[in-house]
């Protein structure tokens, strides 16, 4: 267990700088020294646009948003009071697991839409993955199995480039089966998506209509991912999270609050987990 004086000298260093007058951001970066003695980068942002104090955690470190009129005594105090929450999600990113080897039949299943499918490994001269035995337009992929083609000799990167590509087609076929039932109703169409792994959200929605989802949600519930998909397009409605925004969502996904209540437990983290063991070197 670090000394109270300890993590305190570790918070006023991260307090101690006044923001200028002029500006309309600051931020800042150290090392928080956590209860248990380890240490955790906080990056710290002074912004004239956040309305409240607000942490969130992700494989990079602790962030935490200061709206600017809040004073710096908040702040530090906001800070202590949640440094068990924020030793716990760290260690909860922290614990991933082991990246996998990649070679020629390295795997012998691989995680899609809430199953684990079994692999079939099938020499060829570039590398790719097709779906065998389904259809490919419905969901969930009960009877499903995956054809990875490959060279004997391939890279471990150009596997993980054909997985990536792989599941990225899953997400956008996915996204555009569940589109049509939601366009009607929002006041434009989204510009375009974007898939890709995310640190710690799960979507988010640009000023110019731009939806970024996380690719990890290819692998887990269709329902998680698709209530994700749903939340932003709110957003088209709603720019905030108002009782009216959350009303949107419920109109569109009923069971909202489990599929919320997934993403943020260890299942939810499992998917990131899972997605940075297959796809990182």
């Amino acid at each position: 267990m670090a000394a109270p004086s300890a993590m305190t000298a570790a918070l006023r260093s991260l307090f101690g700088l006044a923001p200028a007058p002029d500006a309309s951001r600051e931020s800042l970066r150290v090392d928080f020294l956590l209860p248990d003695g380890s240490s955790v980068p906080l990056h710290r942002v002074r912004d004239r646009r956040a309305r409240r104090l607000r942490l969130t955690v992700s494989e990079r470190g602790v962030r935490l948003s200061v709206p600017w009129r809040v004073s710096e005594r908040v702040a530090h105090a906001f800070v202590h009071d949640h440094a068990g929450w924020i030793t716990a999600q760290w260690q909860r990113f922290r614990d991933t697991r082991v990246a996998v080897d990649w070679q020629f039949g390295a795997v012998d299943a691989l995680p899609l839409h809430g199953e684990s499918l079994p692999v079939e490994w099938v020499e060829a001269r570039s590398a790719r993955i097709e779906r065998v035995d389904g259809t490919g337009t419905t969901l969930p992929v009960d009877g499903v199995r995956l054809r990875f083609h490959a060279s004997r000799a391939a890279s471990a990167a150009t596997l993980r480039r054909a997985l990536l590509e792989f599941y990225g087609a899953e997400a956008r076929a996915a996204i555009h089966r569940w589109l049509p039932a939601y366009l009607p109703d929002l006041p434009r169409p989204p510009r375009e998506f974007r898939v890709r792994a995310l640190s710690s959200l799960w979507g988010s929605l640009a000023p110019d209509g731009t939806v970024s989802l996380d690719l990890s949600l290819v692998l887990g519930p269709p329902s998680a991912f698709e209530y994700v998909l749903v939340h932003e397009l709110c957003h088209l409605i709603h720019a905030n999270h108002s009782a009216a925004f959350w009303r949107e969502v419920e109109a569109r996904s009923p069971g909202w609050r489990e599929e919320r209540t997934f993403l943020r437990s260890d299942g939810g983290l499992g998917l990131k987990a899972q997605l940075r063991a297959l796809t990182k070197a």
